[in-house]
């Protein structure tokens, strides 16, 4: 789960979409209880989901926030076998996890959803907190929060996530949704930019960006090209000094081969 590159959302009252989620190509379905579905319709939602779940098919279930009505039902629910994980909206404290862990079993992985900036404000005691898998950015919900206009204004915020994803011990961070369905380039630049500055994933909203997700995260031919070429040389040197396109490779450098090797397989 916590490879994955694409989280893809699916309304938890559209029980019929469910398995067309599964079938996308997405790394990791996440079934919502929150946004995606009305007051009214919450309870109904959770049965659909508890009706349709199975170990042969786990999921992520975007539960609550903790603070609301439905938190707890919605968290116990989660003990089903079919759960794969948890996106917990508005993670603001350890406490928070905490609650969910005591109603959703210690063991279920959390995926808290750092959408405020109370939530960034304690991102680092979230990140280290136990079952933590990574963190994910609410950046749409964070803009509102904190009163920018304008995702581009975020970047500060996003390094900050990675930032602590590293130093908590987790995988990198995933980056919010793009708003762009039917706007190709705009998603490829919103994907590029995640991964130029640290993201190892990002959410999806609708099927048609789960391919471009994938491939936009996935080493390109050039960086794997210059990783072999890296390794190679270093091989051959046995311990000399050596140079790959007029640049040295020092230790620092063959990691990062070996990363983008190891990412791309």
């Amino acid at each position: 789960m916590t490879a994955s590159r694409s989280y893809l959302f699916v309304p938890g009252n559209r029980p019929e979409r469910f398995a067309k989620a599964c079938a996308s190509g997405a790394h990791a379905v996440i079934v919502d209880l929150e946004d995606a579905v009305p007051a009214a319709q919450k309870a109904a939602a959770r049965a659909a989901i508890a009706d349709w779940l199975s170990p042969e098919r786990p999921v992520l279930v975007r539960v609550n926030a903790v603070d609301t009505e439905w938190f707890a039902d919605d968290a116990a629910m989660c003990r089903h076998p079919g759960v794969a994980g948890v996106v917990l909206p508005k993670t603001e404290t350890p406490e928070h996890l905490a609650a969910l862990a005591a109603r959703a079993g210690a063991k279920i992985p959390a995926l808290p959803l750092i959408e405020t900036a109370a939530g960034l404000w304690g991102a680092l005691a979230i990140a280290k907190a136990r079952g933590v898998a990574r963190l994910i950015f609410g950046s749409i919900d964070f803009q509102v929060d904190v009163g920018v206009r304008g995702d581009d204004q975020l970047d500060f915020h996003r390094a900050q996530l990675v930032l602590v994803s590293r130093v908590g011990g987790i995988d990198a961070p995933v980056d919010g949704v793009s708003e762009a369905i039917d706007d190709v380039d705009a998603l490829a630049r919103d994907v590029a930019r995640a991964r130029r500055q640290g993201f190892g994933g990002k959410l999806c909203i609708h099927p048609k960006q789960v391919a471009a997700v994938n491939e936009g995260f996935r080493p390109t031919t050039a960086e794997v090209d210059w990783a072999k070429r890296v390794v190679a040389a270093d091989a051959e040197a046995k311990g000399a000094a050596v140079a790959v396109d007029g640049k040295m490779v020092d230790r620092p450098v063959m990691l990062k081969a070996r990363a983008i090797l190891a990412e791309a397989s």
